[in-house]
């Protein structure tokens, strides 16, 4: 972490992501509307140019993931109040099937003993219990069933995101494994308190603490994109020098 911290671009990136915190936590205190409309979907563009200054290469997946996301933080402002939440749901549940299917792809071979095994049912069955629990008190409180119905794809989407994050930890100890099962924390996390402060108990400290951890979220999302492109520039300049010797 010592020598991470150590490199300029580095702390450049964290310099942003607490600069962007803090203007999200002056429109939270204050309680502008304005401003808490403009300043959570400030993340993504500012991350995206700050990573093409030292990477020129993205994968679709990704952008995917990117565009939908910001799509689910601006809805506020492109659409009016009723339709704000389905579409941000929407656009939030899509952005986690691309994640869920980056994950998937990067990680194919999955192997585990039947003690670890049986842990991660364990895990599964008890957050899809929670789930089914939070899911039938909302729809004693929310009227809309479409509404009810979007809160329950995105939750079931982002359980299965951590749940094969955690299950690759475990089978692999890795910096991307990590990296990944840390960003997916982040994206539940935040998740919850969002409802929790749009249909329980409003309170500024939740939505603070729910805008922080989406912004940590994908601060390691783009970490992890430049572990991973840098782990393939390692892999092609391996294998030239392999090519280059059989050659000789």
């Amino acid at each position: 972490m010592k020598n991470w911290i150590k490199i300029k671009y580095n702390r450049a990136f964290i310099c942003i992501l607490l600069l962007l915190i803090v203007f999200n936590v002056v429109a939270t205190i204050s309680e502008n509307s304005l401003l808490l409309q403009i300043t959570k979907p400030l993340f993504i563009p500012a991350f995206l140019m700050y990573y093409f200054v030292k990477n020129k290469y993205i994968s679709p997946v990704f952008i995917m993931f990117l565009l939908f996301s910001f799509l689910g933080d601006t809805a506020s402002v492109l659409f009016s109040n009723d339709s704000v939440i389905k579409v941000s749901s929407l656009a939030y549940c899509l952005s986690y099937l691309c994640l869920l299917y980056v994950i998937v792809s990067k990680f194919k071979r999955i192997e585990f003993d039947k003690i670890v095994g049986t842990y991660l049912l364990v895990v599964f069955f008890i957050n899809a219990y929670f789930l089914y629990t939070l899911f039938n008190i909302l729809q004693a409180i929310i009227p809309d069933s479409l509404e009810v119905t979007l809160f329950g794809i995105k939750s079931i989407s982002l359980i299965a995101l951590v749940f094969v994050s955690f299950a690759i930890y475990l089978n692999s100890d890795t910096k991307l494994s990590i990296i990944f099962l840390v960003m997916s924390l982040c994206f539940v996390f935040s998740d919850m308190l969002h409802y929790i402060s749009n249909y329980y108990i409003y309170d500024w400290s939740f939505v603070i603490l729910d805008r922080t951890l989406h912004s940590i979220g994908l601060f390691f999302l783009f970490n992890f994109i430049i572990e991973q492109n840098r782990n393939y520039k390692k892999q092609l300049v391996s294998e030239r020098i392999s090519s280059e010797n059989v050659l000789v």
